[in-house]
């Protein structure tokens, strides 16, 4: 019996019209990241050495380091996920810059990720001089000078390195962290201490908390396709 062709290749069209690839969504992984013991009491930064930047505040301004909610949840921490995505898979970084703000002459946000190929753009509203200044170890290091005219600048990072410091050299107390992922499976909890990593396709992985100061936390959970996860994280002294 002699096959028609165009049979053939109309019906293998429909099958994949039928069943198309990456039909079945990820699931999200969330949480919360907890402070438990008694909280310290930091010194107050004193700016005196540059009046523009005590001009910005109003009231005292103390450090990053542990930064507690009402319910001693924690921002500035970095969640990823460590073991189990699969191999050899390249994501396509977002073409929106992430942004690092010289502001009051602290940045913000104090930990930072990107992707690799993503825009990290570093503002500087405070009209005074900055300095920044990347520890970078597999990325080139930099040392940039920003005067007060100079509001903005970018950087792109061509390889994955895992929580650099940048600092500035003209105002010692100025510090943050950053990391540049090869993936988009990352978060940072802000000030309400909650994390959320979204369409984590399905499988069983190691999740990890990282702390400037309390180091490092890790769980393991088996994400289902479509499905809603939760990891929570408890640092301590």
């Amino acid at each position: 019996m002699k096959i028609n062709r165009r049979f053939i290749l109309a019906l293998t069209a429909a099958c994949l019209i039928v069943f198309p690839q990456n039909t079945f969504a990820g699931g999200n992984i969330s949480g919360a990241i907890i402070y438990d013991g008694e909280v310290p009491k930091f010194r107050e930064i004193k700016m005196d050495a540059d009046p523009i930047c005590l001009s910005k505040h109003s009231g005292g301004v103390f450090p990053q380091t542990l930064v507690l909610d009402p319910d001693n949840k924690m921002a500035n921490v970095f969640v990823r996920i460590t073991k189990g995505l699969p191999q050899g898979v390249e994501y396509t970084p977002p073409t929106e810059p992430v942004i690092l703000n010289q502001q009051g002459c602290m940045y913000t946000p104090h930990v930072v990720g990107l992707m690799v190929g993503q825009e990290l753009k570093i503002l500087n509203p405070d009209g005074t001089l900055h300095n920044v200044h990347a520890l970078s170890k597999v990325n080139p290091e930099f040392n940039l000078a920003m005067p007060k005219f100079r509001k903005e600048t970018g950087k792109v990072f061509s390889k994955a390195e895992f929580m650099f410091p940048i600092k500035c050299d003209v105002h010692p107390w100025m510090s943050a962290w950053v990391t540049v992922s090869e993936n988009p499976f990352y978060d940072v909890t802000d000030e309400d201490g909650r994390y959320l990593l979204t369409n984590v396709p399905a499988g069983e992985y190691e999740v990890e908390a990282w702390h400037e100061k309390l180091g490092t936390q890790k769980a393991t959970i088996r994400v289902k396709e479509s499905s809603s996860n939760q990891v929570n994280f408890t640092f301590s002294r």
